[in-house]
């Protein structure tokens, strides 16, 4: 691989990481319910799917995906299966907020609580289903990530070093942006903030899962 071939590569992988989806609303969301350890655990999850995304792309299974239409919209069924799991699981945990505090107050709904706990297995795997099947990371890797690998004898270590250089930007990137919403911690630690952020969370999550579903793109 030559330089300049590694410089589109950088060019498109930070043009992915950077564009808005799924991974960067559950950093939101976990920072925002229990505090930016659990995005942390959230962005290990990231790291470890893109991988396994690199695994597959390296084995060749990414051509015969893309080669089946059949495959592909399963393949699709999947990813907007859990992106919906999430959407739901965020809309319960909103309602629940509402049914807790349907006696209380206004103002001790405005005051502040303390994050919510969370599973440290449960968020890492969060963090891996979620960039496992997020759609755009997963096109990617099945049409594009092939192409700057190629075919050369040196293929499981270029493809390493690709992966390795998407896993860093992503997780420098997420960081960063957990960190900025970590800044503002005094309002996500509200309760009513909490609610309306897993409503929010729960409806995006959902609309992403009706878009992949409904979208033309084939294998």
């Amino acid at each position: 691989m030559i330089l300049s071939e590694l410089l589109v590569f950088v060019i498109f992988a930070a043009l992915l990481v950077m564009s808005p989806g799924p991974n960067g609303l559950l950093i939101a969301r976990s920072v925002g319910l229990s505090g930016k350890p659990r995005a942390m655990i959230n962005i290990a999850g990231f790291i470890s799917s893109f991988y396994l995304h690199g695994l597959i792309s390296v084995l060749g299974l990414s051509a015969i995906i893309m080669k089946s239409s059949e495959a592909f919209f399963v393949f699709k069924l999947l990813g907007a299966a859990y992106l919906f799991f999430i959407g739901i699981k965020s809309l319960i945990s909103a309602y629940k907020y509402s049914i807790q505090n349907t006696h209380q107050s206004k103002e001790n709904n405005l005051k502040p609580e303390k994050f919510a706990e969370y599973s440290k297995l449960s968020s890492f795997f969060e963090g891996f289903l979620t960039n496992a099947l997020n759609p755009k990371v997963s096109l990617f890797y099945l049409a594009a990530f092939p192409q700057f690998i190629g075919q050369s004898d040196s293929v499981f270590y270029w493809g390493l070093v690709l992966v390795t250089i998407h896993a860093f930007m992503n997780a420098f990137w997420f960081y960063i942006i957990a960190c900025i919403v970590h800044k503002t911690k005094e309002t996500f630690v509200n309760l009513l903030f909490k609610k309306y952020l897993n409503y929010l969370s729960g409806i995006v999550f959902i609309g992403f899962a009706i878009k992949l579903v409904t979208s033309k793109q084939t294998a």
